[in-house]
């Protein structure tokens, strides 16, 4: 069975990877990340990094943020809410831009994230 994460342990990380993007702090961002975390994101799949719009592993993610953090000198993030279950948390906040965006980061037993979904508002 899974390992529950406390709420507020969620919301906690929540505010330390809005913190570690907001310092434009690459290896800080990773470092709340499983080696072998995914990430999907249709930025993954405009930025020419896979069709399927999924990257797995960390130095997968490494090469993918420090493309996006060079094209996004501006990047900027502020907390709107966050989301709490057992095993993960969705960070919904506004880009520099004004764009809403909903990240859902799922925890491993060791409260890393493994798996992450950036998702956008539908056009």
């Amino acid at each position: 069975m899974p390992k529950h994460h406390a709420p507020d342990r969620l919301h906690a990380l929540a505010r330390d990877w809005i913190a570690a993007w907001n310092c434009r702090d690459l290896e800080r961002v990773l470092a709340l990340y499983a080696d072998d975390a995914e990430m999907t994101s249709d930025i993954i799949v405009a930025l020419g990094f896979a069709e399927s719009g999924t990257l797995h592993g960390k130095e997968a993610l490494r090469r993918y943020w420090s493309k996006a953090l060079s094209l996004n000198a501006e990047l900027h993030f502020t907390v709107i809410d966050t989301y709490a279950s057992p095993d993960s948390v969705v960070v919904h906040y506004a880009n520099q831009r004004g764009a809403r965006i909903c990240e859902y980061l799922r925890l491993n037993e060791a409260g890393l994230i493994k798996q992450g979904s950036a998702n956008h508002l539908a056009k």
